[in-house]
């Protein structure tokens, strides 16, 4: 059956109106690694794991790090998206995550960590969840 003008238009126009809801798709994965930083930046270990699906693969493992983490020591976390890609339901986001992560007393180290983290986003319950996180180990505190 050939394309007529008619179908090229209605196709032209359904796809206009699909990319301002894509970009608002993305713009909240975006918004979700924010408030990850955000968290983490003030300390808030619980509002950073609030943002994850406790049946993530690790999620124990993730938990007792991150509480720890934000117990022991002051941070600066930055991301900067390198990929963001899905649909409404399901993402896949690479991140460049940078960490500063300096110990609660005065002479304590600065330690750097910066690492591509791999992640997938799932809309749950019409919120954006961290479903997978990889490598956990960058959340790790220092030893």
């Amino acid at each position: 059956m050939p394309v007529t003008a008619p179908d090229i238009a209605r196709r032209t126009f359904l796809a206009a109106l699909a990319v301002p809801l894509m970009a608002g798709i993305e713009q909240e994965a975006l918004d979700l690694f924010t408030d990850l930083a955000s968290a983490l930046s003030e300390g808030n270990g619980q509002v950073f794991l609030d943002r994850i699906d406790h049946s993530m693969p690790d999620y124990d493992k993730l938990e007792r790090n991150i509480l720890a983490l934000v117990a022991q020591n002051e941070i600066v976390a930055a991301i900067d998206v390198l990929q963001n890609e899905g649909d409404s339901q399901t993402r896949a986001v690479q991140v460049d995550w940078l960490l500063q992560i300096r110990a609660r007393e005065q002479t304590g180290p600065l330690v750097r960590r910066r690492e591509t983290v791999k992640c997938r986003l799932d809309r749950i319950k019409k919120k954006w969840k961290v479903s997978s996180l990889d490598p956990i180990s960058l959340f790790a505190p220092p030893t």
